[in-house]
């Protein structure tokens, strides 16, 4: 479909809890694209609740770019697009009274969310706070200031979280019900909640970053909002055809799924492309390596990567056909080799523990209880992962603690090492190991 001129004002449909590079990649991209298709026709209001200022949004009149780079279909992509579609930015520390006046008014229809696998957690805290602290809890205090101003007139919401934990919308739907309890409110917010607001699941898959050094020489207008996404693009939620109505935007992409069921999708993506990623980073960072596609072009690491994925996770999944898995599989190998995508290591390493027990612990068991055997290729993984968590500095700028990296030749040793300690577990160990594994599993699950 043609793009349409987009008007300067449009209605603000969406509030989304995220600043972050990957919501403005996925879910922001779709609804640019659908407002310039004239299928959608609403603006973003982006809540900021992490600390800092959002000048640099206003700096840019809230417009960024994004620079699609990779291969489709054996062809070569190169496109630059400026998203228009954030209206404001609002921060949640000082701007709350007025995230709970955008939050009433009657054209919105969409809330998103992304923030980390950790954000999704009950904390029994009073949605009265100024803001409130957690982001169940925000969310919470600003439904019922829906309810509170429009009660049984409002539209009807979509809530659309995107942390990749199973079931995201059940979990963060019972945990507002919880903190509803909690708060005591009222039974009439109960049942305008079952009546207007539908808390829906959802999967995202996209490899968002920054730009690389080669797109940013190639920019004339660069600044600190462009972002970098490979082609391949894929939002699944969970609904029918009440959700797909209310999701209009959808119509403008067909990497927006809407389908009752979307467990297939979440399980091939967080254990084919997620775990090996988990799996397999901190040890290529050990050995002196930065980025994804650097790993990919290592001899050894590249092997290890395409082995665990398709030796050991692949085997383990039950969804679906075999055929369909292996060739994701294969996809996304070829979306590791973009040599246009900078994927940091490091980047991925955040909140690594909570993404090692999520992407990685049950492929674990499932493999020793199909196989009778460990896993050699994630153990391998799992203690340059343990190796990496023994943090000996700072990584400059950022707080995140990682192991020292004097030169290249002591990186590769540490990795050396992982490798030929693994190695040292004899078959006579296997057992011991796994009913240690059967006591500590339960701890760590």
């Amino acid at each position: 479909m043609p793009d349409v001129p987009v008007p300067i004002q449009l209605p603000e449909k969406v509030l989304q809890f995220g600043t972050g590079i990957l919501l403005r990649g996925l879910p922001d991209y779709f609804i640019d694209k659908a407002n310039r298709q004239g299928v959608f026709g609403g603006k973003i209001v982006v809540i900021k609740s992490t600390p800092g200022s959002v000048e640099d949004f206003e700096k840019q009149k809230f417009q960024f770019t994004t620079c699609i780079r990779g291969i489709d279909q054996g062809k070569k992509v190169e496109e630059n697009i400026v998203n228009t579609a954030i209206s404001r930015v609002l921060t949640a520390r000082e701007q709350w009274p007025e995230i709970l006046k955008a939050a009433s008014q009657p054209a919105l229809q969409v809330i998103i969310s992304n923030t980390t696998e950790v954000g999704i957690q009950f904390e029994p805290e009073s949605i009265a706070q100024s803001p409130p602290k957690s982001f169940p809890a925000k969310l919470t205090s600003l439904l019922y200031a829906r309810f509170k101003t429009l009660g049984n007139k409002s539209a009807e919401l979509a809530v659309i979280p995107t942390e990749l934990v199973p079931d995201n919308g059940k979990q963060l739907r019972n945990i507002v019900l919880q903190l509803t309890a909690h708060n005591q409110l009222e039974k009439e917010f109960d049942h305008w909640l079952s009546e207007k607001v539908f808390f829906c699941s959802s999967l995202v898959d996209r490899i968002v970053t920054r730009p690389s050094e080669t797109v940013k020489a190639s920019l004339k207008d660069y600044n600190s909002l462009t972002i970098q996404a490979e082609p391949y693009k894929l939002w699944a939620i969970e609904g029918g055809e009440k959700i797909r109505k209310i999701l209009s935007f959808s119509a403008a992409d067909e990497g927006v799924i809407i389908a009752e069921n979307i467990e297939y999708y979440r399980e091939r993506k967080i254990r084919l492309l997620n775990g090996t990623h988990t799996i397999s980073v901190c040890l290529g960072y050990l050995i002196g390596l930065e980025t994804v596609y650097e790993c990919m072009q290592n001899k050894e690491m590249s092997s290890l990567i395409e082995s665990v994925m398709l030796r050991e996770i692949e085997p383990t999944l039950s969804l679906g056909a075999r055929d369909e898995y292996r060739q994701f599989a294969l996809d996304v190998l070829d979306r590791f080799r973009n040599p246009y995508t900078a994927h940091r290591l490091l980047s991925i390493t955040l909140q690594a523990t909570a993404k090692m027990k999520m992407r990685n612990v049950p492929t674990f068991f499932r493999y020793a209880e199909q196989f009778q055997n460990v896993p050699d290729l994630l153990a391998k993984g799992f203690a340059a992962y343990l190796l990496f968590m023994k943090a000996t500095h700072h990584e400059k700028g950022g707080g995140h603690p990682v192991q020292n990296r004097q030169t290249p030749a002591k990186n590769a040793q540490h990795g050396g090492h992982v490798v030929e300690r693994h190695r040292q577990i004899g078959p006579e160990r296997v057992g011991a190991l796994r009913r240690q594994g059967a006591i500590e599993r339960n701890r760590f699950l």
